[in-house]
């Protein structure tokens, strides 16, 4: 045999190999639906539930907010996933009653994907933008955001659009007809920005897409939102729109190896939906508590996630058991919106106030975590939600459990609510027969009281927890 032909045939075995492996390994780095479980996520090799509590999604588009003190802040509490807004829309002070919001910048400090031009004239204070030219700030800005949270083992949540409420965040946008300098049409009504009525904004909205998906290719700690809350206005419009973007995503990444997964943000509290959309691996809900989103989008096979809270006061333990009852209902993904983040205030020491529209702080955020440790423990990939009829509060029509399974060999419970705040609650399982172990655990301080029951003969047993004040979690192997 020729010895060069030989030698090359050698040569281009190793290139394959090379590529073959480095592909299979990137493709174990990126956030993945589990291939066991498709209720859950893997993430670098691993399942992972994503626990978050963000700031209000304007980390990136803001200029004047220090991310990298506010990752610190989120690792340093065993969170591990972030929601950003990519700059299309924006707010005006004010906006929702919210008090150092992130997604209403400071004048001239509102960075997007396009270039200012030399004209004066951006609503909100600066020069208009120049929707043919690329802004690299942006870009660098965007892709450090996402390093910097990939240093730190968070992933990203980006949405890449947003529903447009009213004309106030219209009148705000890069694409408004006043606030660029390419002559785009003069759509007075904010209904019909997200929508196929507009040729010219829907092909600037693909291309947008496109580069940022582009820009992102490598980054495995990445997930794209499709669009926040695209269920207000015309909602039939928002749906064949939506849909249309999740094509534009799916074929941007076509070529692509490994592939993001995408999100379509559902609906506020539930709704069913029936059948998987196309394109779509992860269904995401606002304000789902109680968590009936989970059931009812189980038939899926895919994470089901409860991606922003609020809008129920200010009180910790009104999210602490949002989040609690929803994982344990078996969700994959659950972020708290947390207005303790502010510039300034990055590590979120901001003092959130009674009459803001949702709550935040250290102390819920070590709670959340508290969560987060409890779930990590397990191994929680071979489980499913516990149904009906095995376990049951006993005298306290208004305490609720819930919890998950793996063929009853390792069973982990929440129970939500105390009729007499400071006492015990007596929970009854129909258990395996064989010996148990029991850890209670303290949902706010993360302190655990064990016992043990050697010899069960299997069947019914009743079990009184320590003293709690409003929630208690249990976990029995």
């Amino acid at each position: 045999m020729d010895l060069k032909v030989l030698n090359l045939a050698g040569w281009f075995f190793s290139v394959c190999l090379f590529f073959s492996c480095s592909s299979s390994s990137q493709k174990g780095e990126f956030l993945s639906v589990h291939p066991d479980n498709p209720h859950y996520f893997m993430f670098r090799g691993k399942p992972v539930i994503l626990t978050g509590s963000t700031e209000h999604y304007g980390a990136v588009l803001n200029l004047d907010f220090d991310y990298v003190k506010y990752f610190d802040e989120l690792a340093a509490r065993g969170l591990n996933v972030t929601r950003t807004f990519s700059g299309i829309y924006v707010e005006p002070k004010g906006a929702f009653g919210i008090r150092g919001n992130t997604l209403a910048p400071d004048s001239g400090r509102f960075i997007c994907p396009w270039a200012r031009s030399n004209e004066p004239g951006y609503a909100a204070g600066g020069n208009k933008f120049d929707l043919n030219s690329w802004n690299p700030e942006y870009f660098s800005r965007l892709k450090d955001f996402v390093a910097e949270a990939a240093k730190r083992d968070i992933v990203v949540e980006l949405d890449l659009f947003s529903n447009f409420y009213d004309t106030l965040q219209w009148k705000l946008s890069p694409l408004h007809y006043s606030n660029n300098v390419n002559g785009t049409p003069k759509v007075t009504d904010h209904r019909e920005v997200l929508s196929l009525k507009h040729p010219e904004l829907l092909e600037i909205q693909e291309m947008m897409v496109r580069k940022i998906v582009e820009e992102l290719r490598d980054f495995g700690n990445l997930y794209y939102e499709i669009c926040n809350e695209p269920y207000f206005g015309d909602t039939l419009a928002l749906r064949q729109w939506e849909d249309h973007m999740t094509r534009i995503v799916v074929d941007a990444e076509k070529d692509m190896e490994p592939r993001h997964l995408i999100s379509h943000n559902v609906a506020n509290l539930k709704k069913k939906v029936s059948q998987p959309r196309e394109g779509v691996s992860v269904y995401n809900f606002h304000y789902a508590a109680p968590p009936v989103a989970v059931g009812m989008n189980y038939h899926l096979d895919f994470p089901i996630g409860d991606n922003e809270t609020g809008f129920n006061g200010t009180d910790d333990e009104t999210y602490r058991k949002e989040a609690w009852n929803f994982i344990l209902a078996g969700g994959a993904l659950f972020n708290h919106l947390d207005y303790s983040f502010t510039v300034g205030a990055e590590d979120g020491t901001f003092a959130v106030q009674k009459d803001q529209p949702g709550g935040g702080g250290r102390a819920l955020r070590d709670q959340l975590g508290i969560l987060a440790g409890f779930m990590k423990q397990l191994d929680f990939i071979d489980m499913k939600p516990v149904p009906d009829g095995v376990a049951r509060i006993i005298g306290q029509e208004k305490v609720s459990v819930r919890g998950l399974s793996d063929d009853r060999r390792t069973m982990v419970f929440y129970l939500d609510g105390n009729e007499t705040p400071g006492t015990s609650a007596l929970l009854e399982i129909n258990l395996p027969a064989g010996s148990h172990r029991f850890t209670w655990v303290n949902t706010t301080t993360g302190g655990q009281t064990v016992n043990e029951i050697r010899g069960h003969q299997g069947g019914w047993l009743m079990l009184n927890s320590p003293l709690y004040m409003t929630d208690i979690a249990l976990r029995i192997n």
